[in-house]
Formats: structure tokens, sequence, C-alpha cells
């Protein structure tokens, strides 16, 4: 997959809730689709639905032991998202000094 299309992926990935929670949970070692599937209030068809979309993002992959098939979070396609996202760093905190500054002018002028 081509660098700009895995990037279009990862963020599609990433637009619904359900797939970053299972991102977060993924984060804290690898799971099963029950064990990942329990929290939600959806059924496992939808929850391996939100799976396949994640892995076809290549931001988890499927692994083997047994009749298991655990999933695993692959963090590779997230630095990518984190790069990209990095390079409009400084509008942010360039918007953020000014707040900062907005916000002591505000506090100067109610204690004054």
């Amino acid at each position: 997959m081509e660098q700009a299309e895995q990037l279009d992926a990862a963020f599609a990935a990433l637009a619904n809730p359900t797939r970053r929670a299972i991102l977060a949970r993924l984060a804290r070692g690898e799971a099963t689709v029950n064990t990942l599937a329990e929290p939600f209030e959806m059924s496992l068809p939808a929850v391996s639905k939100h799976i396949q979309v994640l892995e076809n993002a290549g931001l988890i992959t499927r692994g083997r032991n047994a009749q298991f098939r655990p999933c695993m979070l692959n963090a590779k396609p997230l630095e990518a998202v984190a790069h990209w996202t990095d390079q409009y760093r400084h509008i942010w905190e360039a918007r953020f000094d000014v707040m900062d500054k907005l916000i002591e002018a505000m506090k100067d002028t109610n204690n004054d």
C-alpha cells in the first residue's frame, strides 16, 4: 500500500470511536475478538467488521495461537499519522501562545 493510501486508511479507521477504543485496548497487549467485543453493546459480527477495517488499515495484525487468532496493535501506521499531524504543530503552538496572552490580558484587566 502506498504511503498516501496507508495514511488515508489509517485516518478513516481512526475516525470511528469503537475502533479507537479497540486500539486503546490493544495498546495494553494482544486480545482475542471475544475479549475486544466485551465492552461494546454490539454483536460479535459488528465488532469483527471494525477489526477488519483496522486490519485493512494495517493498524492491527492477527496471530495464531492454537485455535485462537489474537489481535495485536501495529503502531507503524500510527507513526505516519503522528508525523503528518506533527507538521502542523507550529500552527497549534502559535495559536495557544496567542490564547495564553489573551487570557493573561483578561486576568490583568479583571485584577485592575
